[in-house]
């Protein structure tokens, strides 16, 4: 299998300019930052981006049942961009900027867990629950696939940096494995195929596509309970942050194997009917500008 597309894109725009912006965002605030940046910028990659925006379009058409119109697909960027920005304040944890209304967080409880989401609306959010999941630890486990723009970020907060556990590494399993015992919540992005890894085929959005079997059974490894997690923008200031329950692989020691396969198998289709109501649900707020079908027409 060969690398998928995503994976072998070049970050767009220069770091210089993209540590200057960030660097400028801190210095003016939030409100002004907004009104005299996000619009230009994200102009820009609305022209210039040619690939990311025929991918947008057509995940568009497929999430609203008909061509977008050209104000939809502005709207899709300015989403995306818009979280980028509010990146910078989440990490510098200046969550007294944001509405951010939780809905479901008493279903974490105690004890690790795995929290799986997607490239939809902003994982960043999730810092702002702090107070709802008692003011737990939240680790993210993810493929490091380009640094740049992960090291600007660092940058904005050099703590945020030792909460990411990168996957793909002999280690990567035992540090998992740490953090789920401190009752740490692990945060991983299931929706993303790096185009070498083994993947099932689920519909979504009325045609099939390759999900990454990884995420999963990465939960089944470390008999994690799984919860559904999504952080949808909604304009200005706003998110809407919820938690759903999603598997539980407390007693995947009593399974065969073919009975954890399955199980694994079932809950990625149930995450993935997750994820096709949030996308339904907020189209502008789906990230995944690649051609997420893998050469679906």
């Amino acid at each position: 299998m060969t690398a998928a597309e995503w994976t072998r894109r070049r970050e767009r725009g220069s770091m210089w300019f993209v540590r200057f912006l960030t660097w400028l965002a801190l210095a003016i605030g939030r409100p002004v930052s907004r009104a005299l940046l996000l619009r230009p910028v994200s102009l820009y990659f609305f022209v210039t981006a040619g690939a990311a925006r025929r991918h947008a379009a057509r995940f568009l058409e497929r999430a609203l049942g008909r061509p977008p119109t050209l104000a939809e697909e502005w709207r899709h960027f300015l989403a995306f961009c818009s979280t980028v920005h509010d990146r910078v304040y989440f990490l510098r944890g200046r969550f007294d900027l944001f509405d951010v209304r939780v809905e479901g967080a008493q279903i974490i409880g105690e004890g690790g867990a795995l929290l799986m989401g997607g490239h939809i609306g902003s994982f960043e959010a999730l810092r702002a629950c702090g107070r709802e999941m008692g003011k737990r630890r939240v680790a993210m486990a993810m493929y490091q696939v380009t640094a740049n723009l992960h090291d600007v970020l660092a940058g904005v907060n050099p703590e945020a940096a030792s909460d990411i556990v990168a996957l793909g590494r002999p280690q990567s399993m035992i540090e998992l494995a740490s953090c789920m015992e401190e009752g740490a919540l692990v945060g991983i992005l299931g929706d993303r195929t790096r185009g070498d890894e083994p993947v099932v085929h689920v519909p979504f959005l009325g045609a099939d596509a390759p999900l990454p079997i990884g995420p999963m059974r990465v939960a089944a490894a470390l008999r994690a309970r799984v919860i559904f997690m999504a952080a949808i923008y909604r304009g200005g200031n706003r998110y809407d942050v919820r938690f759903e329950p999603l598997a539980d692989f407390g007693n995947v020691d009593s399974m065969t194997r073919a009975e954890r396969d399955a199980a694994v198998r079932e809950a990625i289709a149930e995450y993935v009917r997750r994820l096709e109501k949030c996308a339904r649900e907020a189209p502008d707020n789906w990230f995944n500008f690649h051609d997420f079908w893998g050469g679906t027409p």
